[in-house]
């Protein structure tokens, strides 16, 4: 590679960094309470992986949605799950016309085009599993057959809420449906007493339209994040040192004791039944490179990967059956335990 390519490269990573920063900032200032899970959206983002979010009605994600959707661009569609969804209500609608007449609209995963940016499917588990099926290849593929022809979706990333507390006319999600998701990130109602007393009072909140208006819209290309996050995987390196360290922490997921890692009243040796996959394990430092460039460096520390590990190997873990019911709280503690009982080089 010539200087001159090495340089305009320098020139766009530090740039395009900045921009990272500026819609962390932006988004912060409509959406409070929310730092760590906007960092995390933010890196998934830039790693081109897909979302499931964790976090009870009302906490704000479709505000959330909208306000990175206005910075980084591209169009925004949302879904409902319902039990009665079908996959084709994903693709079109037909609705009886003024003229008495059947007539067929383009669904939310066709409306927005190839501008497709970012797509909510709300209670993502309340839709069957023949719904699941049909998001869960077009996320992997990019693509959609309908009115025989191929629709493409170069820069959609899918971001899924679980309706996690009632439980009738729900359809799990299987682990091998998880493991396509990059991060499951919480989106919790804050703690802070000063931010709750601001989101009931403070009329500008109330509004999620003139809200997320706040936001500077464009900060990024969305049609051009495809291809930044290619050049940024490959100049942010691993030494072989760290490379150890995250197969370490692989076989942690599987075999937890042999590490030592502990839980109160939990048999460890019973507990996990399949860790992370190699799709998890590729994830996961994906997004730590990510989180290793907006903190200004292009090499790869353990901290890194600290800082995305639960989010994203937390929900590809599959507990057995007699701990299941309990997952949310396992797996934080797992994964804690993890990094704690790990070596760090």
């Amino acid at each position: 590679m010539s200087a001159a390519t090495m340089d305009a490269s320098d020139n766009i990573i530090a740039d395009s960094r900045k921009d990272a920063l500026q819609l962390i900032s932006e988004v912060e200032k409509v959406i409070v309470g929310q730092e760590r899970a906007i960092k995390l959206m933010a890196i998934a983002i830039f790693a081109r992986g897909h979302v499931l979010l964790e976090g009870d009605v009302g906490v704000g994600k479709t505000t959330l949605l909208r306000a990175i959707t206005r910075g980084i661009g591209g169009k925004y569609e949302r879904i409902e799950g319902t039990v009665d969804l079908m996959p084709n209500d994903l693709v079109y609608h037909t609705y009886i016309g003024e003229d008495a007449r059947p007539h067929v609209e383009p669904g939310p995963l066709l409306r927005g085009g190839e501008d497709l940016s970012v797509f909510f499917f709300n209670e993502i588990n309340r839709a069957r599993p023949q719904v699941h099926a049909l998001m869960l290849r077009v996320m992997t593929e990019q693509t959609l057959h309908a009115f025989k022809r191929e629709y493409r979706l170069p820069h959609m990333i899918v971001f899924a809420d679980r309706n996690q507390v009632e439980k009738e006319e729900t359809f799990e999600i299987p682990s091998a449906a998880r493991d396509r998701f990059m991060m499951e990130i919480p989106i919790l109602v804050p703690s802070e007493r000063d931010v709750r007393k601001s989101l009931v009072f403070d009329t500008r909140f109330h509004n999620t339209e003139s809200l997320t208006a706040r936001v500077t819209p464009d900060i990024l290309a969305y049609d051009e994040l495809n291809a930044f996050s290619v050049m940024l995987q490959n100049r942010i390196q691993a030494s072989p040192i760290i490379q150890e360290y995250a197969m370490d922490l692989w076989q942690a997921t599987q075999t937890p004791a042999a590490f030592g890692v502990e839980i109160d009243g939990i048999d460890i040796d019973q507990l996990v039944h399949a860790g992370a996959s190699p799709r998890g394990m590729a994830m996961m430092l994906k997004a730590a490179k990510v989180h290793a460039w907006l903190m200004g460096r292009e090499v790869l520390l353990p901290e890194d990967i600290h800082a995305v590990f639960h989010e994203t190997i937390a929900h590809r873990l599959v507990f057995s059956s007699m701990y299941e019911g309990r997952r949310t709280a396992l797996a934080r503690e797992l994964t804690a335990g993890i990094i704690r009982k790990v070596a760090v080089p």
